[in-house]
C-alpha cells in the first residue's frame, strides 16, 4: 500500500532533508500554475473566434507544448527531491489559489486580454519563487529562470497583439481578467 508521507525519506546530495521537502512544496505549486496554465491555453485554443482566430488559434498551441514539458520538469524536480509530485485534476483545484478561467467563446482579443491578466500573475509568482529557491538550489533556480524565459517570451507574443503602435497595451490597468478581457474587447471593436 502507498504511503502519504510529507517528509521524503531522502532528497538530492547536499541538501538537508527539510530544505528539501521546503523546495518540493514550493515546486509544487509552481507545478499546480503552470498544470492549470496549460489547460487554460487548450481551453482559449478551442474557444477564440473573429478576424484572428487562426492566428492566435495557431499561436497557442506551439506554447502549450512548452508548458508541458515544463510540467513535466518541474514535477521530476520534485521527485528527484524525494517527494511525490501531485498532478491530479483535483489536488490543481483544492491547491490553486486564484479563480476558474472564466471566459468560454471570446473574441482572440478578449482572450487575449485575460491571458495578459493570467500571464502577468503567473510570471510574478514565478520570479518571487526564483528569488526564494536561489538559496536553497542552483539547480531548481536554473529550471525556474528556464521557465521565466519562455513564459516571458510567450506574454510578449500576447501583448504584441494588445499594444498600439505607440506603445500602449489595450490591458493597462486592469486589476482582473475579465476587465483586462472588456478592455482589450473594447479597444478591438475601436480600431475595426
Amino acid at each position: 500500500m502507498a504511503t502519504k508521507s510529507k517528509s521524503p525519506s531522502f532528497t538530492i546530495p547536499g541538501l538537508a532533508k527539510a530544505d528539501g521537502a521546503k523546495l518540493a512544496g514550493i515546486l509544487q505549486e509552481r507545478l499546480t500554475a503552470l498544470s492549470d496554465l496549460h489547460l487554460t491555453l487548450k481551453h482559449v485554443h478551442w474557444n477564440v473566434v473573429g478576424p484572428h482566430f487562426i492566428a492566435v488559434h495557431e499561436m497557442i498551441d506551439p506554447h502549450v507544448d512548452e508548458v508541458i514539458a515544463m510540467t513535466d520538469e518541474t514535477a521530476e524536480r520534485i521527485a528527484t527531491l524525494g517527494v511525490s509530485p501531485k498532478g491530479t485534476p483535483g489536488s490543481i483545484v483544492e491547491t490553486r489559489t486564484w479563480d476558474d478561467y472564466s471566459l468560454g467563446r471570446a473574441t482572440t482579443n478578449e482572450h487575449l486580454g485575460a491571458l495578459d491578466e493570467v500571464y502577468v500573475n503567473l510570471i510574478q509568482d514565478h520570479r518571487k519563487v526564483q528569488e526564494t529557491v536561489a538559496e536553497l538550489d542552483p539547480v531548481s533556480e536554473d529550471m525556474i529562470i528556464g521557465q521565466l524565459r519562455q513564459l516571458e517570451l510567450f506574454h510578449w507574443f500576447v501583448r504584441a497583439h494588445l499594444e498600439s503602435s505607440g506603445g500602449a497595451l489595450s490591458t493597462a490597468g486592469a486589476d482582473s481578467e475579465t476587465e483586462a478581457a472588456i478592455q482589450a474587447g473594447d479597444a478591438a471593436d475601436v480600431t475595426e
